[in-house]
């Protein structure tokens, strides 16, 4: 494509030099997982999000499935969960054996619905996971209210949302814990897997800690059956220099997001059927993925007439959760909000260094498709 969805190429030869110098000394070193370069982005990373404990692990996935072992969650336990996210979400669920119950979300912003969660929160209920979806912090002020309202805990999935804040605080810092991805596409990326867990709880800090290395803290010695959950020394010593231009990243991505909104206002006015991102005032997104609606079932034809003008686009997600095959038996739904947006979405491309002429060019050509 000539316009790709993600430039990842330039993103990280932007940072070659460092980069290679970092390799160096991790190839020096002789530790590669854990270890100082770990302990050193952990520190970064709590520091601005304003945390107390940060845990690096080696996917965003295996953040989820930590932070659920750590809170005890498990068989016969049920989790709220958005049915509009990737899968990961629920499957983190899945996989330590509870039962994620899926929940509506709003159409505007993506995320959880949280009166339909209300409605659906029995005795077997025991965490909420909020999903900050396409980088947009979701209302935490009532899902902290539900929670409290139920004794539930919160565990906020802010793989797509490093560095956006909400009512005056970090993305995933509000609940017992919060897990981020560092996959290469995300708006801090990796040059492979990744992700971190945070929390400000000492004594579940210190549980997860365990957990993330076979159940222990000494060699050996085990209290718990936890997993391998380790962040390698090479990708932490990447993701610190990215870290150092995370601020650079996310105004590049609220300024595409600008002028995408800024040259399809009026497209939009004239064609009801292509809807805009809705979003709050201030930093509480960071855009991860600009996501527009296309109603009218031609948001398909529109994905394969920007692909034929060398414009490449994504469907994040074409399948809610609750219609996932193996997801069947728990006969689910229907969840109407989910199973439109999975029919509309379209992800435009947003990345770091997109210039005005690109972003004109692709808004041209959403214009010239509704007015064909």
């Amino acid at each position: 494509m000539d316009i790709p969805l993600l430039d990842l190429k330039a993103e990280n030869l932007a940072l070659e030099k460092e980069f290679k110098e970092s390799f160096d000394r991790v190839l020096k070193s002789g530790w590669y997982c854990l270890g100082e370069e770990v302990t050193r982005f952990e520190q970064k990373s709590a520091d601005l999000l304003g945390v107390s404990h940060a845990m690096g692990v080696s996917s965003g996935t295996d953040a989820l499935v930590l932070a659920l072992m750590a809170l005890g969650i498990g068989e016969g336990d049920e989790v709220l969960c958005p049915a509009f996210t990737f899968f990961a979400s629920a499957g983190s669920i899945a996989r330590v054996g509870a039962t994620p119950v899926f929940v509506d979300v709003d159409a505007e912003t993506f995320n959880i619905n949280v009166a339909d969660a209300g409605q659906k929160v029995t005795e077997s209920t025991r965490a909420i996971m909020p999903v900050h979806l396409y980088g947009q912090v979701a209302d935490m002020a009532a899902v902290m209210e539900l929670a409290e309202e139920h004794d539930l805990a919160v565990l906020e999935d802010a793989a797509q949302c490093f560095g956006a804040r909400g009512e005056g605080h970090a993305a995933g810092a509000i609940g017992e814990f919060g897990a981020f991805s560092f996959y290469p596409t995300k708006n801090l990326g990796a040059l492979g897997d990744a992700g971190l867990l945070i929390a400000n709880e000492d004594g579940l800090a210190d549980l997860a800690r365990k957990l993330r290395v076979h159940g222990g803290h000494q060699r050996y010695y085990h209290d718990f059956v936890g997993g391998n959950f380790r962040m390698d020394a090479i990708q932490a010593a990447m993701l610190s220099h990215k870290l150092d231009r995370l601020g650079d990243y996310t105004a590049g991505r609220r300024e595409n997001a600008r002028r995408y909104d800024e040259r399809l206002v009026n497209v939009a006015a004239e064609h009801p059927q292509l809807v805009l991102p809705g979003f709050e005032a201030g930093d509480s997104h960071v855009w991860n993925q600009y996501t527009l609606r296309m109603r009218g079932g031609r948001r398909d034809a529109l994905k394969q007439h920007l692909a034929e003008q060398g414009i490449a686009s994504e469907i994040y997600y074409p399948v809610p959760l609750h219609r996932q095959k193996c997801f069947a038996e728990l006969k689910q739904g229907p969840l109407p909000v989910s199973e439109r947006l999975a029919e509309e979405v379209l992800s435009l491309p947003n990345f770091p260094g997109m210039t005005d002429a690109q972003i004109e060019r692709v808004s041209d050509a959403i214009a010239a498709f509704l007015n064909d």
